[in-house]
Order: C-alpha cells, then sequence, then structure tokens
C-alpha cells in the first residue's frame, strides 16, 4: 500500500536502538518505521550507541536500517561529539531524506532544526514525548543556557508533534506558533493487541507494566493496594517489568506483608500474553507523555486505573472506560482500585469495550500513520482534531 509519492525519513533517536529492555520512544520509532515501510516508505533511524548496548555499526531492525554511533563517554564533551557528528552525517546525506523526524526536542533535535532550517532542504518535525521537557528540560519555564541555545535551534523546526493536549497547551506557552504544533498521539498496533475472552469468576486481577523507577510512583500502588486488600482480600496485582527499584520494590511489599497478593515477574517479552491475563490495568506514574502500555492495555480491552497525567487524562474518561486519580493522592488510587474490583464481569466487559473503541479511533496505527505524513508533507493538522475523539468520549 501506498500513499502519495513515496519518502525516506530518517528518524532520529537520543538513545540506544533497539533497546535492551523496554524504552517507550523506542518502541514508537519501531512501530512507526514498520507501519511506514508497510505502505511503501524508506526509514532509516540514526541512534547513538549507549553503553552496554554494543559497538556502533549500521544494523538492521525489522528490516529498518539502523546507524548505531559510539561516542566518549565523558560528560558534556560526549554530548558535543555526538552533536558534531550528527551535523556531519545530515550535511552528507542532506539529499538522501525528505524528513529528519527527531524523538526528543533536545541537542540532537537541535542540530536538526538549525542545520534543516539552513539547507531549506528536509521537512524537520520535532516530538515532545514527555510532560517532562515542560518542567526541566529545554522547554521549561526557566531553562539554563545549553537550553536557551537548544530552544532558539528548535524553534526553527517546520513541525512539532505532541502526543497530548496537555503538551499541546506546554508547547504553546512557550512560543512556539500554534500552526506548527499538531496533537499527533503515539501509535497503537490494534491488530497486534486485541481483546481476549476474560474468565467471568475468580479474583479480580490487577495489572501494571512498565520501568521499575521513582517516576512510576510504585510504592504508592503498593500503600493503595494493600488498603484495598482490607475490603477486597482476593485481589491480585501482578508487576511486570525490570529497574532502578526492583528491590526497593520488593522490600516495600514485604513490609506490607504483600508476598501472597502481589507478584513481580522481571521484564517480560510476552506483554500480550500477560495482558490477556489481566482484568484491569494500572498506571500510577507522576509523569508521562502518553503511556505505550496505556494504549496496549486499552486496545486489548482493559479498563485503566491511571493518573491524571499527560496522556491519560485524553484517554480514560471516568464512568466510560476507566477511572482516573490524581497522582500524589493515595487515598483517590485506593477508591480508584476500589470501584473498579466492585465492578460486575459484565461492567468490566463494557469498560473494555468503551477502552477498544477509544484506542481504535484516535491511536490505531493506521490512523497515526495518516497525520505523521499529513506533516512530512508540510501540511497542517488543527491542533484539537487528533484526540477530540477521546476527550468527547466514545
Amino acid at each position: 500500500m501506498t500513499d502519495g509519492p513515496r519518502l525516506h525519513v530518517l528518524m532520529i533517536l537520543d538513545s540506544s536502538y533497539p533497546p535492551l529492555q523496554g524504552g517507550g520512544t523506542e518502541a514508537q520509532v519501531r512501530t512507526l518505521a514498520r507501519g511506514l515501510r508497510a505502505r511503501g516508505h524508506r526509514v532509516t533511524v540514526f541512534a547513538p550507541v549507549v553503553p552496554p548496548a554494543g559497538n556502533g555499526n549500521v544494523a538492521r531492525v525489522d528490516g529498518t536500517p539502523a546507524f548505531r554511533l559510539p561516542f566518549p563517554n565523558i560528560h558534556f564533551i560526549g554530548g558535543l561529539w555526538l552533536m558534531a557528528r550528527l551535523a556531519l552525517f545530515l550535511y552528507a546525506h542532506r539529499h538522501h531524506y525528505d524528513v529528519w523526524h527527531v524523538h526528543s526536542p533536545r541537542r540532537l533535535g537541535a542540530v536538526a532544526a538549525l542545520l534543516g532550517s539552513r539547507l531549506r532542504g528536509p521537512q524537520v518535525v520535532v516530538k515532545v514525548a514527555s510532560a517532562t521537557e515542560l518542567e526541566t528540560g529545554t522547554l521549561s519555564p526557566k531553562p539554563n543556557w545549553i537550553g536557551r541555545f537548544q530552544y532558539f535551534c528548535l524553534k526553527r523546526a517546520n513541525a512539532w508533534q505532541a502526543i497530548s493536549q496537555r503538551i499541546c497547551r506546554g508547547i504553546a506557552a512557550r512560543g512556539i506558533p500554534a500552526d506548527r504544533i499538531a496533537a499527533v498521539p503515539n501509535a497503537c498496533d490494534v491488530t497486534r493487541f486485541r481483546p481476549s475472552e476474560r474468565a467471568s469468576e475468580g479474583p479480580i486481577r490487577f495489572l501494571y507494566v512498565g520501568r521499575l523507577i521513582r517516576c512510576k510512583n510504585l510504592p504508592r500502588l503498593l500503600d493503595a493496594f494493600a488498603e484495598l486488600l482490607k475490603t477486597h482480600p482476593s485481589a491480585q496485582l501482578r508487576i511486570v517489568g525490570g529497574g532502578s527499584q526492583d528491590a526497593p520494590l520488593r522490600e516495600h511489599a514485604a513490609r506490607l506483608n504483600l508476598q501472597n497478593r502481589v507478584e513481580f515477574t522481571g521484564h517480560r517479552n510476552d506483554v500480550e500474553a500477560l495482558i490477556a491475563d489481566a482484568d484491569i490495568g494500572v498506571l500510577p506514574s507522576l509523569v508521562e507523555g502518553l503511556s505505550n502500555t496505556l494504549l496496549e492495555c486499552m486496545a486489548s480491552g482493559l479498563p485503566m486505573v491511571a493518573s491524571r497525567i499527560s496522556g491519560s487524562e485524553d484517554m480514560v474518561k471516568p464512568g466510560v472506560n476507566g477511572w482516573l486519580f490524581d497522582p500524589e493522592d493515595t487515598a483517590g488510587l485506593t477508591a480508584a482500585l476500589r470501584a473498579a474490583a466492585d465492578q460486575t464481569a459484565a461492567q468490566r466487559r463494557e469498560y473494555g469495550v468503551q477502552a477498544r473503541a477509544t484506542i481504535e479511533q484516535t491511536c490505531g496505527l493506521d490512523s497515526v500513520l495518516d497525520r505523521i505524513l499529513t506533516l512530512y508533507r508540510g501540511k497542517r493538522i488543527p491542533v484539537n482534531a487528533a484526540m477530540s475523539t477521546a476527550r468527547e468520549g466514545v
């Protein structure tokens, strides 16, 4: 399948590709690359080699060539070296690509935006994938001098992809013209993640999938789950993933006497099977852009208990497909877990149907690719069009 003239797209990452374990931005690049190639477009990935990913070389990931560039692990110097190498790469290949799609508004994005404006050739699209960028990153209200210089360069990008309405508003508040901002969410392959038949009897099964790091707010989830067990003693919680907080979280669960009700699986590659074996998805994060796990769980027919943060608040509609709570509110999280556990199997199925419909209509891979290709061709997407379905309900 093709749609319009075939394009050659360069995806630019500031992290290793493919990642060793997880990585939402990298997963999105992989999903988009597969989808674009299936439509007849060409895709190349440029990424640094972050130890211990291995030696830099040209590899292929799902048939997509990836230029993986090693750089010296020296503070500041390593970053400058990498920026210089990217500039040389872009200049040397300036006639090879129609689009430079940068997946982080940081140093490599600044290089691409500045050079693209000088060459007046490739369309430069900058993606803002995390709300953190609006608080402590290049787009923060008071960046340091490096951030100010990067922003000076980034402002020259042709278009900005914001994956949530909150990020849209934040970019506009930082001075990016509205006609350059497009609300285009992360893509979910809804043919891969599909609803499955779930048991109508038995204990309620909650599922978290993601990295075990501080910003995921998992100690609060354990505290709230311990409270839930007072009224729903047979409930189960499965925590899937690895990270720096693995041991502290296991210790915290032991202090709460949750050993028999909470399972830590570590990193797993069979996420579809894990989702199929759950009743309710949980995402208690303090900050996100738009979680891939949220989209995958909802596409698989799981209602979601999620914190009211960037991305989640666009997709989860209380009373329709899930429950929202303020991320610092343990009592609110407990109440959301209890409301989910109180539902009948039929009510959960209906919430799951609505969750699936939300993702199909807002984040399905084909729909997102249509909007991405619109950006690649220099056309405008109305800021509020991309995620209006989720905000209004389905």
